[in-house]
């Protein structure tokens, strides 16, 4: 792979290649950031079969990955309250930029791009205002900074784009942190979360979670084909919460999740990870805490099925049904095609990213 990625590096710097896809990076199907036994980290891309396609190292734990639309390039999120984050060429195997947050703020982990690729979009703290940005970069004049606008709430944290359209869909997490009390939550008691929706910088809708589901903080999302919104939530309160799943379409409100308490009380109050199923059916989310995938049906809004397996964070949609990845190196294929892949020198991190 590296004689590969060198060979293309050196005919893209003299022109006498095509612009390189992601073809030129293996074709992986999905990324994932991960740990290493020895301490370091690495942003690994991943190929239907389950194989590795690449591996290249991190300057710290990653959480997220923003994969380019046209070319094999990608923005590896630093772990909340990271300041970092760095652009990847996944053909070449190497960093090209590296994106540090301004002053006064840190990066949560996400980001998305816009539809053509031109824009980055990153979730922010501003910590000192107790408000959440969005951040806006240049991926064509080597992701230089490019302006700001707010969340529409407090915490943002996964940040999405609609398919085929501008629209992004922001989780609010509603908590407010500041790095001088570390990750100590500072305002559980009056925390609002939501859902918000952008279109060129201004928030043109929200959703909001009844006052009773107050501390259920939103924190990761997924978007089906028809814009609809899947949401995982992290229960705040000292009991368990009534429900950790939402579902939500512009224009009507929320829709929570229904399931028993045995199986809402086995996530132990996180969801770590939310994907629709292939068939975009179903809606799958993850708790690494409870060892369980768990599906609803989006038609209902019900738990249908759960899986166990230990510490399962990421998860995608594969033909078939569901890909998980597991804080153990396993990588898990569920569904009507099952398998499985044991990459025991990685400890693959919180999430899944679709190429």
């Amino acid at each position: 792979m590296a004689s590969r990625r060198g060979f293309i590096a050196g005919l893209l710097a003299t022109g006498l290649a095509p612009a390189a896809t992601w073809a030129d990076a293996g074709a992986p199907s999905w990324l994932s950031a991960a740990g290493l036994p020895d301490g370091g980290f690495v942003l690994c891309g991943i190929g239907p079969d389950l194989n590795l396609r690449f591996r290249i190292a991190l300057p710290g734990r990653g959480h997220a990955a923003a994969a380019h639309p046209t070319r094999p390039e990608a923005v590896a999120f630093a772990r909340r309250p990271g300041t970092f984050a760095v652009v990847i060429d996944c053909a070449a195997g190497r960093q090209t930029a590296h994106l540090a947050a301004p002053e006064g703020r840190h990066f949560y982990g996400h980001g998305a791009f816009s539809l053509d690729g031109r824009w980055l979009y990153t979730t922010e703290n501003d910590y000192d205002a107790a408000r959440g940005v969005i951040g806006v970069w240049d991926a064509a004049h080597g992701y230089a900074r490019a302006g700001e606008f707010g969340s529409g709430g407090i915490g943002p944290h996964e940040i999405r784009r609609t398919p085929g359209r501008e629209t992004l869909v922001v989780a609010n997490g509603g908590i407010e942190t500041h790095p001088a009390s570390g990750r100590t939550k500072l305002n559980i008691p009056l925390m609002r979360p939501n859902l918000s929706y952008i279109e060129d910088g201004t928030v043109v809708d929200s959703a909001a979670l009844p006052g009773s589901m107050h501390k259920g903080s939103i924190r990761h999302i997924a978007v089906s084909a028809l814009g609809e919104v899947a949401f995982g939530l992290q229960w705040q309160g000292g009991e368990d919460g009534p429900a950790l799943v939402g579902l939500h379409r512009r224009g009507t409100p929320p829709r929570l999740c229904t399931a028993s308490e045995a199986d809402l009380r086995a996530m132990q109050g996180y969801v770590g990870s939310v994907a629709f199923t292939a068939g975009q059916r179903d809606v799958a989310v993850t708790s690494p805490r409870g060892g369980l995938v768990q599906t609803y049906s989006v038609a209902d809004a019900r738990h249908t099925a759960s899986t166990s397996i230990r510490d399962a964070c990421g998860v995608a949609p594969c033909r078939g049904g569901l890909l998980v990845a597991s804080g153990t190196g396993a990588l898990q294929r569920i569904g009507q095609e099952a398998a499985r892949a044991d990459h025991a020198a990685l400890m693959w991190d919180n999430h899944l990213v679709a190429v």
